[in-house]
């Protein structure tokens, strides 16, 4: 279960024990994937092969860290074990205590086979980053994952518990170990801080700097498993009991998701529909929607619609080397401001988070952290909820099949709203938090169900606003997601026991942010599109050939700093790859 190929991904090649018609071609796939194999040739002298992640550099200040490695560890049979444990304590022997950028390093290397493996990272019990291993070859591969922790500064300043996990396997055939480094960078404050003072930022008001305690939303030490929840199907959940200070002035729940086995690839799921007319028993269905839904105290608070993260073993796995797809490196967190409920939550006593998926399959593995601000100088505040309302999901389900062909659209939306005042040092601020979410789905089968294009696209939308009555002081954040995706993917026989293997794949993530502090307005924009070709003949369980072709273009448009990036990959080889930095003229919307 915890490996991200275990589950039912979206390539390895070819159906095992099942005919070739009478199913969706994606999941006859991903039944096979733990067989398949691929013949390499093995030279000894060929340096290993470096994987990454296309994304904007993190950035930081001039002068060099305090850097600390947390953990060096080989992970080879780890699943069912209990996570790798390292003391972690604040760098005190470094010349600066006062931090800018705290910058998180994952290198790992490994050689030989192995499937990819979903893990994550936790401190003290909030999880720091989630993130897929890459698939290694025969001579070897190297991947390198850095991600910006600043937000965790409180957290970091404590003695605290390292805790990673990897549900690794090893056998005859597959003898991949991980070899991996942890380190942390912390950068000196200096000049950083001052210019965001000097540029208007607020830091009494709680938005723009990191939160004064970090709650886990997670399991406990000891496991023999990650601290993730794990959600098995639909009626399942997940519960944490927790209690917060009675000083709280601002609260925002960051979310961590993932998905694998039957739900892998939700979104290309079958509907219940196709599955009970086509006699099917041994494909996962519940259609293509997933939302994961999280409630305080049994009463929806926010709900999210994940990023379609395809895995590094996903699709076909020679299109992610060494490009890997969006997200698989550093899978993405999700906020929920939960600030307009603090005031039945300010009481002392002890509360629940839970988590549930709609329409969920076997398994989604999430937690959370719950970041809170605190008010230094008084004991208590005390708030009141307005306004909420969650409104149910409208659903539209329309599907047309003739047998193992036909044609399914599903459309899906839903909007969740909190209104609530929090009185404070600071002042009696009035907190407005929106979500507003939108699916659509279509997918057409074709070819006896060996054919399947699926066409996806998901709005994302949240907007906070927070203003103080008595004073100018207000603050708006808005921030506008889309995520994107087409896979057209078919498999046919060619005889003798050999098959043959085709996809094209689009996908993308576009994300526009807007903030108002009151003392200046930020803009940002983000587009960040793959397209990905492949094919693979098999014969036997064993990939005979193939090839992965795969081109990005990534485009960050922010006030005072850009990046842009357009690279493309065939068969392990750059082909090209532009990089610019520069800022052009634009206008940045929201």
């Amino acid at each position: 279960m915890a490996s991200c190929q275990l589950a039912l991904l979206f390539l390895s090649l070819f159906l095992f024990h099942q005919p070739l018609f009478c199913t969706a071609n994606l999941h006859k796939i991903n039944l096979l994937r733990p067989e398949i194999q691929t013949q390499q040739t093995l030279l000894n002298d060929t340096p290993p092969t470096v994987f990454f992640e296309v994304t904007k550099p993190i950035e930081i200040p001039k002068t060099s860290p305090c850097s600390h490695l947390i953990l060096h560890h080989d992970f080879g049979y780890t699943y069912g074990k209990p996570p790798v444990l390292a003391n972690y304590s604040p760098p005190s022997e470094c010349p600066f205590q006062k931090f800018s950028k705290i910058v998180l390093e994952w290198k790992a290397t490994c050689k030989g086979r192995q499937f990819d493996r979903i893990f994550g990272v936790w401190l003290g019990g909030v999880e720091l980053l989630r993130s897929c291993t890459a698939e290694p070859t025969a001579t070897g591969i190297v991947w390198t994952v850095e991600k910006d922790i600043t937000k965790y500064y409180s957290l970091l300043l404590k003695n605290q518990t390292l805790a990673v996990y990897i549900g690794n396997l090893l056998d005859s055939t597959y003898t991949g170990i991980y070899h991996v480094d942890v380190t942390f960078h912390f950068y000196p404050a200096n000049d950083y801080l001052n210019d965001f003072v000097q540029n208007g930022y607020d830091l009494a008001s709680g938005y723009n700097f990191w939160a004064d305690l970090i709650l886990p939303i997670s399991r406990n030490l000891p496991l023999k498993d990650g601290l993730w929840f794990e959600i098995e199907n639909s009626t399942d959940s997940a519960l944490k009991e927790f209690k917060i200070p009675k000083n709280v002035y601002r609260a925002v729940l960051e979310v961590y998701v993932s998905f694998h086995e039957n739900d892998e690839s939700w979104y290309s799921n079958l509907p219940n529909e196709y599955i009970v007319a086509n006699n099917i028993t041994d494909f996962p269905g519940n259609g293509p929607f997933r939302e994961v839904v999280v409630s305080v105290d049994d009463e929806i608070v926010g709900a999210v619609w994940p990023f379609t993260v395809i895995f590094t073993g996903g699709v076909n796995p020679l299109l992610w080397r060494p490009i890997t797809s969006i997200g698989s490196f550093n899978l993405p967190s999700y906020d929920i401001e939960i600030t307009p409920l603090l005031g039945k939550i300010l009481d002392g006593k002890i509360h629940t988070i839970s988590f549930s998926v709609t329409n969920g399959l076997n398994v989604w593995l999430v937690d959370a952290n719950l970041h809170l601000w605190l008010d230094r100088t008084c004991a208590k505040t005390e708030g009141r909820l307005y306004e909420h309302t969650s409104s149910p999901l409208d659903v539209s389900l329309v599907s047309n099949f003739n047998g193992p062909n036909g044609t399914s659209s599903t459309i899906v939306s839903r909007s969740v709203m909190s209104i609530g005042w929090v009185k404070s040092s600071y002042g009696n601020i009035t907190t407005k938090s929106v979500q507003d979410l939108y699916y659509s789905n279509s997918m057409v089968l074709g070819s006896r169900g060996d054919m399947q294009i699926v066409k996806q696209i998901i709005h994302f939308n949240d907007t906070v606003h927070a203003s103080m009555p008595s004073s100018s002081y207000a603050y708006l954040s808005k921030s506008k997601k889309t995520f994107s995706l087409y896979l057209d993917s078919n498999i046919s026989s060619l005889g003798n026991g050999t098959s043959f293997y085709v996809a094209n794949l689009t996908m993308g993530f576009k994300e526009k942010k807007y903030k108002d502090h009151g003392f200046g307005i930020l803009k940002s924009s983000l587009e960040n599109l793959q397209n990905g070709q492949g094919y693979m003949v098999v014969k036997k369980n064993l990939v005979v050939s193939g090839l992965g072709s795969t081109q990005q273009k990534y485009k960050y448009d922010g006030e005072k700093d850009c990046y842009f990036r357009n690279i493309s990959s065939s068969n392990y080889t750059i082909l090209y790859d532009k990089v610019r930095t520069a800022c052009q003229k634009q206008t940045l919307l929201v």
